[in-house]
């Protein structure tokens, strides 16, 4: 199959597309590198062992998407390009609106006016807001989110409804990630943030290797084991392997399909850091701080309807998704900004 990969260079994108490579799908990936450096394009090399074909340029840019698909015939589009930090989102809504909602809308009517209508788009658990209960199953109401990085991948998925809605010939997979970490087990790729992270384990392992001073505990009085927030963390290549399984479920299942991905149990930042001092070596220091607003004590992910769907299940425990960030980190101290 021959398959566009918006937003390729990013984490999660990475991952996916040495997955495709892997399964012999021809991929060829489209990025503005505003969140990604270029030295993934050789680390994908060295994993794939073949470069893959890369536009440069940004979703929103339609000239160039109808050039892109002029030039190829894609089968499917797997649609993971878009601002992702949701405290960025608050102070910057409009600039999330413009490229997440922009961006999606701009992708949809070029592969319209091609012909292509297999997509699959990267969404997020936050579409869910406060869950009353856990674990978070794929029928719960959407919408109440509180940020607008949350609400514009909300506002998308429901573009995406009313556009299968209006033509039968789209057949849609939305993917509702939880807490992606890890690394290819290379130690070629991995999450390499913009900045101070705003994520626990990226957090955690930069504190490991001794960019970072301390790890900040919001709150230890929640009603969990442990006192600690509790996420449902999922290895990023169990991740992408989940791509490949919505991807081929929407080859014979048009219309517009949502699954969760995550590993359908909550680990608590206590667990985290255990996990990683475990993988590390290291003793971590911690600080228990103030909980932040708007964190909720505990969000899993129920998984029967990927597993039931999709055959798709997480493979990989948080020991493992622990070692592979750190050999990760511990290779490349200073992320991509490293040499290749």
């Amino acid at each position: 199959m021959n398959v566009l990969v918006t937003g390729g260079a990013g984490f999660i994108g990475s991952h996916t597309v040495v997955e495709l490579v892997q399964e012999g799908h021809c991929v060829t990936i489209l990025d503005n590198f505003c969140n990604s450096s270029r030295r993934v394009l050789d680390r994908l090399a060295q994993v794939c062992g073949e470069r893959v074909d890369v536009i440069e340029g940004d979703v929103r840019d339609a000239a160039l998407l109808r050039r892109a698909f002029a030039a190829q015939q894609f089968d499917a589009v797997l649609h993971f390009a878009g601002l992702k930090a949701v405290g960025e989102s608050v102070e910057q809504p409009l600039a999330y609106y413009d490229n997440n909602v922009g961006g999606s809308v701009t992708l949809c009517q070029a592969m319209a006016e091609a012909g292509v209508f297999r997509l699959i788009f990267s969404s997020s658990a936050t579409v869910y807001g406060d869950a009353e209960r856990m674990p978070i199953e794929e029928s719960f109401p959407t919408g109440r989110v509180t940020n607008p990085y949350g609400r514009s991948k909300w506002m998308v998925e429901e573009i995406l409804k009313d556009l299968a809605a209006s033509d039968p010939r789209w057949a849609i997979g939305i993917l509702r990630y939880f807490n992606p970490v890890g690394a290819h087990p290379s130690g070629l790729l991995g999450e390499d943030p913009r900045g101070i992270p705003n994520n626990l384990v990226p957090y955690v392992a930069q504190v490991a290797v001794g960019k970072l001073d301390c790890i900040s505990v919001y709150g230890d009085c929640y009603p969990t084991r442990d006192g600690t927030g509790v996420r449902d963390y999922i290895h990023v290549v169990d991740l992408a392997r989940g791509h490949l399984k919505a991807l081929a479920a929407i080859m014979r299942k048009p219309g517009v399909n949502v699954w969760n991905l995550g590993r359908g149990e909550g680990y608590s930042v206590l667990d985290v850091i255990r996990a990683f001092e475990r993988a590390s070596g290291r003793p971590l220091p911690y600080r228990v701080v103030e909980p932040r607003p708007g964190d909720v004590a505990e969000c899993w992910a129920a998984t029967e309807k990927a597993w039931h769907e999709l055959g798709w299940r997480a493979e990989y425990d948080l020991d493992t998704m622990m070692r592979d960030v750190w050999r990760w980190q511990e290779s490349n101290p200073r992320g991509y900004d490293d040499q290749p």
